[in-house]
């Protein structure tokens, strides 16, 4: 006979209250209980969803007014979001029109920063304004000039190069929506590139990951990356040889 075996009483309950991975959630003889299958069905469509979001062009646009610099709307080579899955090198790269309207922003600067759709708009969407309300005051605190502000459709991480490089700035940031997870769909990434140009690989980035409500904290991550993009003016590199050595950051 088939006997339930309630997740509560499970030996391993005590670690949900560290993890939303999907541990201690029971059995009916040798499957998962029907309410845990149907909460699995519905974080996978929701991970779906986010591959296929899109920005909220019209909202970031306006979002980002009160930051006082330039927002610009631009597009990879990508044409469609089929080929954005297929064709990574293509999300790398930006279409001919775009290229040309950076033309306008040769003024050198030493931050770019670039808002990229990535594989879950839905996390830029949801949190990219949040953590720049927490960064963008330590940059001009400490006296970064800012390049304008870049949202850009069907990019990758290294869409970034071409843009920074284009703006003549000394440090690129893009915060790009992360590959969705099961229980992670609106997790946003950051990365940063000290003197960006076409061509960089992985191992010139940094990265600073989860950024989300239910992850990193906009506060936390802001400081990171801050620390961070310090660490990179001061040694004038980034990428595996930046190394964060500032351990974790407490919230004040």
């Amino acid at each position: 006979m088939k006997r339930n075996i309630p997740h509560e009483i499970g030996p391993l309950k005590a670690l949900q209250e560290f993890t939303s991975a999907r541990i201690a959630i029971g059995r009916v003889g040798t499957s998962i209980p029907l309410k845990q299958s149907l909460e699995f069905k519905l974080a996978h469509a929701h991970a779906r969803d986010a591959v296929y979001s899109e920005l909220d062009l019209g909202k970031l646009t306006d979002a980002l007014k009160h930051f006082d610099v330039p927002v610009l709307q631009l597009h990879s080579r990508v044409t469609d979001r089929r080929q954005y899955l297929q064709r990574p090198d293509l999300g790398r790269k930006l279409n001919e029109a775009s290229l040309s309207e950076l033309n306008g922003y040769s003024a050198e600067s030493d931050v770019a920063i670039m808002i990229v759709d990535g594989l879950s708009a839905t996390a830029v969407n949801e949190n990219a304004v949040g953590l720049l309300d927490a960064l963008i005051p330590l940059l001009v605190a400490n006296g970064l000039k800012l390049a304008p502000i870049s949202l850009v459709e069907q990019g990758r991480v290294a869409i970034g190069d071409d843009i920074g490089y284009g703006l003549n700035a000394k440090l690129s940031l893009i915060l790009i929506g992360e590959r969705p997870g099961l229980s992670s769909a609106d997790s946003l990434g950051a990365y940063l590139t000290y003197n960006p140009k076409p061509g960089l690989t992985d191992e010139s980035r940094n990265c600073v990951s989860n950024i989300r409500h239910k992850g990193l904290t906009y506060k936390k991550a802001a400081k990171k990356i801050f620390y961070l993009i310090n660490e990179a003016f001061k040694r004038k590199l980034s990428g595996v040889e930046l190394k964060d050595n500032a351990g974790l950051i407490a919230e004040s």
